[in-house]
């Protein structure tokens, strides 16, 4: 959560995922604050990673999408392709 996460609305996304993670009971799971990954325009950046090592980079992200990104895809196992970093930079 670098100054640019901040001010795009990180904190309020960050204590989304833990109040759903911790609703839905997810021992599994753990969520780590880091700095600046350099893509400044697309904060609020949420990057899952997963036991094998994939790596989903999910892109402005809201509380709302941080809802639907535990229930999908972290209970699920379903990525959500258009909130990927990816989709979003095209």
């Amino acid at each position: 959560m670098g100054t640019c996460g901040i001010a795009a609305g990180a904190r309020p996304v960050l204590n989304k995922f833990i109040e759903e993670i911790a609703s839905h009971n997810l021992q599994n799971v753990v969520v780590t604050q880091v700095g600046c990954m350099g893509e400044c325009a697309f904060e609020p950046i949420v990057e899952v990673i997963e036991h094998n090592g994939q790596k989903t980079t999910y892109a402005k992200v809201s509380a709302r999408m941080a809802e639907e990104i535990v229930e999908e895809h972290l209970i699920n196992g379903k990525r959500l392709d258009a909130y990927m970093l990816s989709a979003i930079k095209r």
